[in-house]
Formats: C-alpha cells, sequence, structure tokens
C-alpha cells in the first residue's frame, strides 16, 4: 500500500482524474493527499475529496499568493477544517526563491495559517525554498507537526525539524543525477520519512521531461528501499506506518 502524502491533483493539470488515480491503483498506490494552494485550488481540494474514498485533502495558502490572498481565504480554511476528510492545512510556508521584497507579508501569512493548525490540532505540511532558517525559526514558536515538503536539505537540518515532530517528505528529486539526498537519507532512520510526488511537478527518473502522477511514487519507493538497502515492502510499511501515526484524521486499512 503506497501514499502519496503530496499531490496537486487540479483539473487543469489533468483532463482526466479517474484516469489517473486508475492508472496509480494499477502501481499500487491507495491513498492520496491533495494540497490546495488558494480559494480556488482549496474548493477543488474539497470537491475532489468528496468525489473521492480515497483521497484525502490539505487547505492551506501557498506563499507565492501572498501578494493576492484576501482574510476570506483564511476564513475558508477556517470553515472547513474539520471537515472528516481534510487532514491538514497546507501547502503553506516560505518562498525567497524569487524574491525577498514580500518577505514580511509571507511571515505574516506563514504564522497566521500555523496559529490555526495549533488552535484546531491540525497537521501542517511545509514549502520551504532558499528560506530554512526562517522558516526553523517560525516553527518553533508553534505546538505544530507535520511533514517538510519536497525535503532535499543536510543532514543538520534534517536532524532539526525531526526533532521539532516533523517528517520529512521524499519525492522525485532524490532521483535526480546530482541530489546530495542520497546521501542524507542514508543517516535518516526510515520511521521520519514519507513519500510524495508532488504532482504534476518533479517527475522522477526515468520520466523526467513528462508530466508527473501519483503512479509514480512506485519508482520513487523503489529508488529509496535501494538507498535503504531494504526490500521494497518493508519501505512501503513503514512509510504507510508513519502516515497513520502523523494524519489521525486519515482512515488507512
Amino acid at each position: 500500500m503506497l501514499i502519496d502524502t503530496h499531490c496537486h491533483l487540479y483539473k487543469e493539470y489533468y483532463e482526466n482524474i479517474n484516469n489517473i488515480i486508475e492508472i496509480s491503483k494499477k502501481n499500487g498506490v491507495s491513498y492520496y493527499i491533495s494540497n490546495g494552494c488558494d480559494t480556488k485550488s482549496n474548493q477543488e481540494v474539497l470537491q475532489s475529496t468528496e468525489e473521492y474514498q480515497n483521497l484525502y485533502g490539505a487547505l492551506g495558502i501557498h506563499p507565492e499568493m501572498v501578494d493576492s490572498y484576501t482574510k476570506q481565504d483564511l476564513e475558508y480554511i477556517k470553515d472547513h477544517i474539520s471537515n472528516p476528510k481534510i487532514v491538514a492545512i497546507g501547502e503553506i510556508g516560505l518562498d525567497y526563491y524569487y524574491t525577498k521584497d514580500n518577505k514580511e507579508k509571507q511571515i505574516e501569512l506563514f504564522e497566521s495559517q500555523l496559529s490555526l493548525a495549533e488552535k484546531y490540532n491540525m497537521p501542517v505540511i511545509i514549502h520551504s525554498r532558499e528560506a530554512i532558517e526562517d522558516t526553523i525559526n517560525i516553527l518553533k514558536k508553534y505546538n505544530v507537526n507535520g511533514i517538510i515538503h519536497s525535503f532535499s536539505g543536510s543532514l543538520e537540518t534534517a536532524k532539526i525539524y525531526i526533532k521539532m515532530g516533523f517528517l520529512l517528505g521524499i519525492n522525485g528529486v532524490v532521483t535526480f543525477k546530482n541530489c546530495k539526498l542520497k546521501e542524507t537519507l542514508k543517516n535518516i532512520p526510515l520511521e521520519y520519512i514519507v513519500l510524495e510526488t508532488d504532482s504534476p511537478y518533479l517527475t522522477p527518473v526515468p520520466f523526467r521531461g513528462k508530466q508527473n502522477n501519483p503512479s509514480h511514487i512506485l519508482n520513487i519507493a523503489k529508488f529509496i528501499a535501494e538507498i535503504y538497502e531494504i526490500p521494497l515492502e518493508e519501505l512501503i510499511d513503514t512509510t504507510t506506518y508513519n502516515v497513520k501515526k502523523m494524519f489521525k484524521k486519515m482512515t488507512i486499512e
């Protein structure tokens, strides 16, 4: 049983989500967490969780939306946070890759959503790009846990996140030729790892250049199992158990 803990199953990316789920099932993918980025995608995530039994959702406002979001967007998350199929607040965080000019606004948005997660005891799914120090310092202010999405940092950074109660989301980046994450993972116990695709982005080898989808979680799992030098079944069992522990609202059989 494979679980994709981070994908974006939106109609703007996929003409037929039914087909994507059927293809993924054939590769042993049983559950999905589709992450929202703004109110439009949050609404679609909510709708998708009603349509597909094994699809769960995370509602959040991505840092790239910081210049266009409104207070009503935050209210939408709050209004639907108790939905049984909404298992986390995400994708939220900080992104200084393109600009730091709106840094303070990003931090304000990030903290607003962390405060919400703390109040309602919800896990968070964290996006952090070129912003490790600020991300860590801000997370320390809140009593939250969750997943560090698309982790590709150092062993030192990994240990800090783990100590704070976070799991590390590993996706197709680990399969890239020059990715240093392979060596880092060898020193991180598997109990702190979950699998994700970030579909439709970050397509793993050997499918690079094509649109990503949750079926590729199997290739990512095989690659990571080789890094840990363990059977694929052991990796799947452990990462599935990790998801169960983190996302209490998910009904995983």
